[in-house]
């Protein structure tokens, strides 16, 4: 945890929306919302029935979900001046910017007929925004919420969608630039990439999720990750090196590589470093390692290969680098450290801005970027069983080409000044 900045103190505890002023439909910032404006007046069952879909984010201090561990945290409530109790939840589009002492928890409609207390009289949905709605708490209601959750609620339906705010979204330039790095992700996980506020799965679930994939379980941890995520020094080395030495053969004059040839060049430049560094020759291990590598190049050209087959890389094309499966991350690194609270607004922001420098430095479209990041997870996870790992992300890369709201069709990959030049 951190120590709340001056600049992160404000007033924004809960949504705030007014509708507009002369009468013209609200825009949402995302579908999600859009359809529960629409719905609201004439159809709350439709309303509810969306709220099992997608699930709602309550709020709680932050001192008592700390305190909480492993417990349920206890819901923030208000009390009317008719001296009824309510209970506040929020769809993900309208969540506020996170506050340094409330947070933000997720939950299920089903969920919801659990843990809001008896002592709730009403149910308020995106109060004070366009989209509101109420429900009463009685036994019955809870009831129906089980059953809608029972009914509609698939954690999976809610991932590989690509989600885009159409209000309240970064203006082009490198923040917005550096929050497209993390597309693949967004995309999986079903989160709107382009969103500059994070909550993701709930303060809980991003703690959970960062120690649990990635063994962060403080600030210093955080800060450790995502120095090493932004440097690239997260994926092995040699990877890259492999790369490279294709890359050195064709601006060496090599109209075409020879498989053979690159794996020549691996093993000679390996060999060159190695007596530099003092390392014997023929050592047992650096043999290994030097036939690892030769091998890799194999790995490589077979992965390429289903790449053009796929339409992932152009006829001819090739990966140069694997920079962007840790330049990926790290743009989402910096989301999931703020949702933990382990990074500072400022933070934030300064890692998600470095991630596309990053990007520009090493890529030159989104879709060389895409391609780079697909290998280095497929080298990560896949062991050529193209497997799952391999076709999620194909779908990721297919849905991010194509949706007209994805940021590969909005955001250009060279320019993050807004200047359309």
């Amino acid at each position: 945890m951190h120590a709340a900045a001056e600049d992160e103190v404000h007033d924004e505890f809960f949504p705030l929306v007014p509708a507009p002023q002369d009468g013209s439909r609200w825009q949402a910032p995302t579908d999600l919302e859009q359809y529960l404006y629409l719905s609201r007046a004439d159809n709350a069952y439709a309303y509810l029935r969306a709220l099992a879909i997608e699930g709602v984010y309550y709020p709680v201090r932050l001192d008592r979900a700390r305190a909480a561990g492993e417990g349920s945290y206890p819901m923030l409530t208000t009390e009317t001046p008719d001296g009824r109790t309510v209970a506040q939840v929020y769809t993900p589009g309208l969540l506020p910017r996170p506050h340094p002492y409330l947070v933000y928890e997720y939950a299920t409609l089903g969920a919801l007929a659990r843990i809001v207390p008896e002592e709730v009289d009403v149910l308020a949905v995106n109060a004070a925004t366009p989209c509101e709605q109420y429900f009463l708490t009685d036994d019955e209601e809870r009831e129906t919420w089980l059953d809608l959750h029972h009914e509609l609620f698939s954690p999976d339906a809610l991932m590989d969608r690509v989600v885009t705010r159409r209000t309240g979204a970064p203006a082009p330039g490198p923040l917005l630039h550096g929050l497209a790095c993390g597309a693949h992700l967004c995309f999986r996980n079903g989160d709107a990439w382009n969103t500059p506020h994070w909550h993701g799965m709930g303060y809980r679930g991003e703690t959970e999720r960062i120690a649990d994939d990635w063994g962060v379980h403080g600030r210093e941890d955080w800060l450790g990750i995502q120095e090493r995520l932004l440097d690239q020094e997260v994926s092995p080395w040699y990877w890259d090196f492999v790369l490279g030495a294709r890359t050195a053969l064709l601006r060496a004059g090599a109209r075409r590589v020879d498989p053979e040839q690159w794996r020549d060049c691996v093993e000679s430049t390996l060999r060159a470093r190695a007596q530099e560094g003092g390392t014997v020759d023929d050592d047992p291990e650096f043999g290994d390692f030097v036939a690892h590598l030769r091998a890799l190049v194999g790995k490589v050209l077979r992965y390429e290969a289903r790449f053009r087959a796929d339409g992932l890389l152009p006829p001819d094309g090739f990966v140069r680098t694997i920079a962007a499966w840790d330049i990926g991350r790290g743009s989402k690194m910096a989301r999931w450290g703020r949702g933990a609270r382990y990074a500072t607004e400022s933070e934030m922001y300064a890692a998600i801005e470095r991630a596309a420098q990053a990007a520009q430095a090493a890529y030159d479209s989104w879709e060389e970027f895409s391609a780079g990041y697909v290998l280095g997870r497929c080298l990560h996870f896949d062991a050529e069983e193209f497997g799952r790992w391999y076709t999620t992300v194909l779908d990721a890369h297919r849905a991010l080409a194509t949706d007209p709201d994805s940021p590969w069709r909005t955001v250009p990959f060279t320019c993050v000044s807004g200047d359309p030049g």
